[in-house]
């Protein structure tokens, strides 16, 4: 496998974009926040860096095994998630892959210093691959749609696709995900269009990615404090709330008994089945008069 001339969001980093960063570490000083795994079964662990949220999956007492990451941070974490790893799984032990919920660069921060220092392959859907392959860039925040200081901040962060070559490669299209069996892959678009969430039916575990957070994301404030409270994916970055609003439908059929989102701590149970059906009615809402606002009826 070859990494040859990677291309990520370090590298292109702007002024603007590095202050962003720096804004972001502001808050976690302020909060005293620390990065540390929350171990949701003996298999499945999640750690929150700032204010994105990223799973290893794998039992640490059969290292062997193997594991494998789920997103990739911010950038400048990897040396982060590579401590992480190193602590859970033991030294040396490399991933057996990368899943990618999507492209957005609070998810694939680190993942060029990761591919090149675990030389491992990354998957995400097919429609997310030109935004993971330098090809095509995502639209630029839209403040307008949250008066929230992390969202008026959105036109600053990064967009631009990284480049990951043939180290990334489309999920099989049977739904199946390398190297996690038991688990299957759901096409959840909205937020971008080859988003994912990934679902174990054995137990109802959802790593649903920011197809829906447990966090108002575009408030600073909600962020500090970690406040729950089912939402949509992050507006500033959501390109179609009507493909949104199905996605989230789609998830609450699985029955989850608990989900890991993107930004926000866990959720479970009956609390999360009665906030999902309450987020629905307000995306179905909010999708309807987008529509109007956009001429399409």
């Amino acid at each position: 496998m070859k990494n040859n001339n990677l291309r990520g969001t370090n590298e292109t980093a702007s002024p603007a974009e590095h202050a962003t960063m720096k804004i972001l570490s502001t808050i976690q000083r302020l909060t005293n926040q620390r990065e540390s795994l929350e171990e949701i079964t003996p298999d499945l662990a999640y750690m929150t860096i700032l204010m994105v949220n990223l799973c290893f999956l794998g039992n640490p007492n059969r290292s062997s095994d193997g594991w494998v990451l789920i997103d990739a941070g911010l950038p400048d974490s990897a040396e982060l998630i590579q401590e992480i790893a190193e602590n859970r799984f033991g030294k040396n032990i490399k991933p057996k892959a990368i899943i990618l919920t999507h492209g957005h660069f609070d998810h694939v921060g680190a993942i060029t210093e990761l591919i090149k220092k675990w030389n491992v392959e990354v998957y995400a859907h097919e429609l997310e691959l030109p935004y993971l392959t330098g090809k095509k860039n995502y639209p630029p925040g839209n403040p307008s749609l949250d008066k929230g200081l992390l969202a008026q901040l959105s036109p600053l962060y990064p967009n631009e696709a990284i480049d990951l070559k043939d180290m990334v490669k489309p999920l099989p299209s049977d739904g199946s995900i390398p190297w996690m069996p038991n688990w299957r892959w759901i096409h959840t678009p909205g937020h971008t269009p080859g988003h994912i969430a990934l679902f174990r039916n054995s137990d109802g575990i959802l790593i649903a990615g920011d197809a829906f957070t447990t966090v108002r994301q575009e408030s600073a404030t909600a962020v500090l404090t970690q406040d729950k409270e089912i939402k949509g994916p992050p507006a500033y970055f959501t390109f179609d709330w009507t493909e949104a609003c199905q996605s989230v439908k789609k998830l609450k059929d699985l029955n989850p008994s608990i989900v890991i989102t993107g930004h926000g701590k866990i959720m479970k149970g009956a609390e999360l089945s009665r906030e999902l059906e309450k987020l629905i009615g307000q995306l179905e809402k909010y999708a309807k008069s987008e529509s109007k606002n956009n001429g399409i009826h």
